[in-house]
C-alpha cells in the first residue's frame, strides 16, 4: 500500500475481495483514514487480528514526497549475532520474520543491502511471498568487489542499482542487467546522505535498509533511520557476526533509548523503534501484538 499524493482527507473500508474501497467518513466500516500532513492511520479496531499489522506498517505507508521514511531491519540471536563466524545466516529468525521482510519490501520504494550481504546470501530482494510490487534494489559496493553472477544482477524481477566509488566507474556501465552508478566515497565508505538524496531524486520516498549489520549500523550511526526493526530469535550462537555496532557510550545515560513497541513474530520478538521520538513518548507496550 503506497502513499497518496494529495492532502485531502479520505476514509476507506475493506471490500469483499480484500482491496480498499473509499467510503464516507461516517461509515462504521471506515477503519482506515488518510490524514493530511500525517499519512495513514487506523481509526478503529477491526477485531480480526489485522490490527497488529496495521499498527506496525502504517507509519511506513505515510512516506511521500517531502515526508520520506527510512526503516532499517536486523534479525539476530539472543546474544546479538546475525550469522555464525562462517557467515551462515539461514535462518537465524523464523519464517514469519521472512514474511515480515517481504512486506517491508512491498511497502517501500527501494531496498538497500551491502555488498557483503549479496556475497553471503545471494538474495533476490523481491516480494514473492506477499502481494505488492518489487522495490528498486540497491546494492552498496563502494570498492566494486562483486561480480555479475548473483541472481539480482541477472533476473528481470526489478530495476537494480549498484552504487560504486565514482572513481571506479564509467558512464553507462552495467553489471549484468544492473545499472552501475558512481557515488563519491571516502576510505571505502559512502556519504549515506548522498545515497538517500540520489534515491529520492529517483522518486523513492520509502526506503528499506535491509542489511547486513554493518550497513544498518552505518545508517543508524549517521542518524538517517526514522525507524528500526530488530527481530530477536530464541537462539544462542555463542560467537558470530555482530548485529548493531555503534561507537560505545561512555555512560548509560548517553546510550540510545528509543521509543519502541513490541510485537510477537512467530517464535521471535520484534522491537519497532521510533528513532524520531524520545523514549518518554512511547514506552514498551508488552507482547500483546501478534503478526
Amino acid at each position: 500500500m503506497r502513499s497518496r499524493a494529495d492532502d485531502t482527507p479520505h476514509w476507506f473500508s475493506l471490500a469483499s475481495d480484500g482491496s480498499l474501497a473509499e467510503t464516507d467518513r461516517d461509515d462504521p466500516q471506515a477503519w482506515l483514514e488518510w490524514r493530511p500532513e500525517a499519512g495513514w492511520a487506523a481509526r478503529d479496531a477491526r477485531g480480526d487480528g489485522g490490527d497488529s499489522r496495521f499498527d506496525l506498517y502504517l507509519p511506513l505507508c505515510a512516506a511521500r514526497a517531502g515526508h520520506p521514511v527510512v526503516v532499517g531491519h536486523l534479525g539476530q540471536s539472543l546474544d546479538g549475532f546475525v550469522a555464525t563466524l562462517s557467515g551462515d545466516s539461514r535462518f537465524v529468525n523464523c519464517g514469519e520474520n521472512i514474511l515480515h521482510l517481504h512486506r517491508l519490501r512491498a511497502i517501500c520504494d527501494a531496498v538497500i543491502v551491502g555488498a557483503s550481504t549479496v556475497a553471503a546470501d545471494d538474495p533476490q530482494l523481491t516480494t514473492r511471498l506477499v502481494d505488492g510490487p518489487n522495490p528498486l534494489r540497491v546494492v552498496l559496493d563502494p570498492r566494486r568487489r562483486l561480480g555479475p553472477s548473483y541472481r539480482l544482477f541477472n533476473d528481470a524481477a526489478a530495476p537494480t542499482l549498484v552504487l560504486c566509488d565514482a572513481e571506479r566507474t564509467a558512464p553507462g556501465e552495467r553489471l549484468g542487467r544492473a545499472e552501475i552508478v558512481g557515488v563519491p566515497s571516502r576510505e571505502g565508505r559512502f556519504d549515506l546522505t548522498g545515497v538517500l538524496r540520489l534515491l529520492r531524486e529517483r522518486g523513492c520516498d520509502a526506503i528499506f535498509v535491509e542489511g547486513g549489520g554493518v550497513t544498518v549500523s552505518a545508517f543508524l550511526e549517521a542518524g538517517l533511520l526514522d525507524r528500526l526493526h530488530v527481530t530477536i530469535a530464541p537462539l544462542v550462537i555463542g560467537e558470530g557476526r555482530a548485529g548493531l555496532r555503534l561507537p560505545p557510550a561512555g555512560r548509560l545515560i548517553d546510550a540510545l533509548r528509543p521509543a519502541h513497541r513490541i510485537f510477537r513474530v512467530g517464535n521471535d520478538v520484534l522491537f519497532d523503534c521510533d528513532l524520531r521520538a524520545s523514549a518518554a513518548d512511547g514506552e514498551a507496550s508488552g507482547l500483546d501484538r501478534v503478526l
